[in-house]
């Protein structure tokens, strides 16, 4: 082996050494910044956006459905095993079903479109509304608070279909449902005195009710 072939060798080692060295400070460097991105990035990220369905206090709740009061379609006042419809006043509830058994020989059905309501179902109603119609005041004449709406209490019921509301208002009061309020033809409370004295007069809507100022 001549000297210029040993110095190119030596060259050439070296010349490798510098370029594997430099290769590795270089993964190094990228794999640093790569990782501080990454805890950085995780650290201010917005935490997943929390479900539309709350709590009136603000604490998650799972997807609304029927254990909630949701109301599966053609569900009659005889779907005794809908919890909307079960969780009634068992005396609202006894009352409905006289209606819907005479009803029935006339050829009317009396579907239901709302009865009982969680907290948390009349709570997102309520949020839809204002959403809605603009303003808290606004939906008010058509939605209660939890803490007000008598769906939430079990006393109220939301019948569907034209032909039943006008069966309830010529029959109603001899089962002791009235309609409550003048804007809401679907909205039927239990007042057992209507069996004698005829149903109340009406509030224009539900900001009138007294009930609804608590």
């Amino acid at each position: 082996m001549n000297h210029t072939t040993s110095s190119s060798r030596t060259l050439a080692q070296r010349i490798h050494r510098r370029l594997v060295v430099g290769l590795i400070a270089l993964v190094a460097t990228a794999a640093a910044a790569l990782g501080y991105e990454a805890e950085n990035s995780s650290s201010s990220a917005p935490p997943p956006a929390a479900s539309a369905s709350k709590f009136p206090g603000g604490k998650p709740h799972g997807p609304l459905g029927e254990a909630d009061g949701a109301v599966p379609d053609g569900t009659t006042v005889l779907g005794g095993r809908i919890p909307a419809v079960s969780r009634l006043g068992p005396e609202l509830l006894k009352a409905l079903q006289r209606a819907a058994e005479d009803a029935a020989g006339d050829g009317v059905i009396l579907y239901v479109n709302s009865g009982w309501r969680s907290p948390e179902y009349q709570d997102e109603l309520l949020r839809k509304a204002i959403s809605e119609y603009g303003s808290e005041s606004e939906a008010a004449q058509w939605v209660a608070t939890p803490k007000t709406s008598p769906h939430v209490s079990g006393e109220a019921v939301d019948l569907g279909r034209s032909d039943a509301t006008e069966w309830l208002s010529g029959h109603g009061a001899a089962y002791g449902l009235c309609q409550i309020y003048r804007n809401e033809p679907w909205h039927y409370e239990l007042r057992p005195e209507a069996t004698d004295q005829g149903c109340p007069r009406m509030y224009a809507d539900p900001t009138h009710d007294p009930r609804m100022r608590k």
